[in-house]
């Protein structure tokens, strides 16, 4: 319902956005401006989904060959006790926790290919174990995973700080950091929200001891990588990253060959489901993307900045973060449009001014919510998405809130 209507203001405020166009412009051509934009973004998305067909196909493919040797069920018993009161839906022992396990785990590293078709097998997972009578009712287990992709933990930001090194910024890796305790809160904030629509006991003493673990891993990653060069981090980041990825590979496939499974055949099975599930996404893409598109093209985003920027200058609030917030309203509406916003304000202020660096902030503090609802429920033909936009939004919001008042500790504006 909430995603239905915040699609239909996309329209509707992009059509007042181009009527105040011509009429206080004299913009004639930005109907067709618009227009044109619709289709583009409609080809954008079919290319899109296209390109994740083959990605899809090959983490589908490993994660199926994991399953039929076991590796996703050892995971599963290791998170056991956590996601036992986080997803009590979720019966002891089943895959899916293995699953969901490695998606957060590729998210956090910034590996958002091998994130997201383990994120799309975990929700397909979970659609199997719908309780609901509608399967278009989003469970409660589907909403929490949801979220916690949306809020977007980041231990490792690689790719953000690579476009920093090639705006030429003296030290690309200076936003880790921020990023790290913006992304944390803003999980934070995801999970005491999902708490309060699902009744869920957070100080459930298991709970306390495991969320306060991974407090203390977030501040032992931040311990050890504040103390390097900039050079060091970013090399050790790629390391971790490629290590951690291919390890996971060879893992699964010397288990099969211990096991005794045909790692081929399992692989190609499960390349299949990957097909198949990029085009069941098409349709939910196209429709997300290009509401999104015109949203913008018709110069809505504009005006929706310019009564930002008021509203702040009523707060007594200064202009500092306005050129810096395009990329954090893209960002839950559109990755690579929020990527855009961010290389243009680094590259009209400057990769080290306060913008830029806020920009960069932004674009790893929160996730493309609305992106994530499209693919993820879509995938599996959910429609109804309860409270799952409210709190994906509201860890967005907090991730954002979080990554202004960092900013200004770390990179206080002159």
């Amino acid at each position: 319902m909430v995603l239905n209507v915040i699609w239909i203001l996309f329209f509707f405020g992009a059509f007042i956005g181009c009527v105040v166009q011509w009429l206080a412009l004299g913009n004639t051509g930005i109907f067709n401006t618009t227009i044109l934009a619709a289709f583009d973004m409609s080809k954008t998305a079919f290319e899109i989904a296209l390109g994740l067909t083959g990605v899809l196909s090959l983490w589908l493919g490993i994660l199926k060959i994991g399953e039929k040797a076991g590796a996703v069920q050892i995971l599963a018993k290791i998170v056991q006790p956590l996601f036992s009161r986080l997803f009590p839906e979720i019966p002891k022992g089943h895959p899916v926790v293995g699953t969901m396990l490695m998606n957060l785990s590729a998210n956090m590293l910034g590996l958002d290919n091998a994130a997201t078709p383990m994120g799309l097998k975990a929700m397909k997972q979970l659609q199997e174990l719908n309780p609901n009578a509608d399967k278009e009712v989003a469970s409660d287990s589907q909403i929490l995973f949801l979220v916690l992709n949306a809020s977007g933990l980041t231990l490792i930001p690689v790719s953000i700080m690579t476009y920093r090194a090639q705006m030429g910024a003296a030290n690309p890796s200076d936003v880790f950091l921020p990023l790290l305790l913006a992304t944390f809160f803003s999980t934070i904030a995801g999970i005491i929200a999902i708490s309060f629509f699902q009744k869920i006991k957070l100080k459930d003493p298991v709970t306390l001891l495991w969320l306060g673990g991974l407090s203390a891993v977030v501040i032992a990653t931040l311990a050890y990588f504040s103390h390097l060069s900039a050079e060091a981090l970013g090399t050790t980041s790629l390391f971790i990253s490629g290590f951690i990825l291919f390890a996971v590979i060879i893992s699964f496939l010397g288990l099969a060959v211990y096991k005794k499974v045909r790692a081929y055949e399992a692989f190609v099975e499960g390349a299949k489901e990957g097909f198949q599930t990029a085009v069941m996404v098409i349709p939910y893409l196209v429709a997300i993307l290009v509401g999104v598109a015109v949203f913008r093209a018709s110069g809505a985003m504009d005006l929706v900045l310019s009564g930002v920027s008021h509203l702040l200058g009523l707060f007594g609030i200064g202009n500092d973060i306005v050129p810096a917030l395009p990329t954090a309203i893209m960002k839950p509406l559109s990755g690579s449009g929020a990527r855009g916003m961010m290389i243009d304000t680094m590259k009209t202020f400057g990769p080290d001014s306060f913008p830029g660096r806020l920009s960069s902030i932004f674009q790893g503090a929160a996730d493309t919510t609305f992106y994530i609802i499209a693919v993820y429920f879509g995938s599996v033909g959910v429609r109804k998405t309860r409270h799952a936009v409210t709190c994906a939004l509201i860890a967005d919001f907090v991730g954002i809130i979080a990554a202004i008042a960092i900013a200004y500790i770390f990179f206080p504006p002159n």
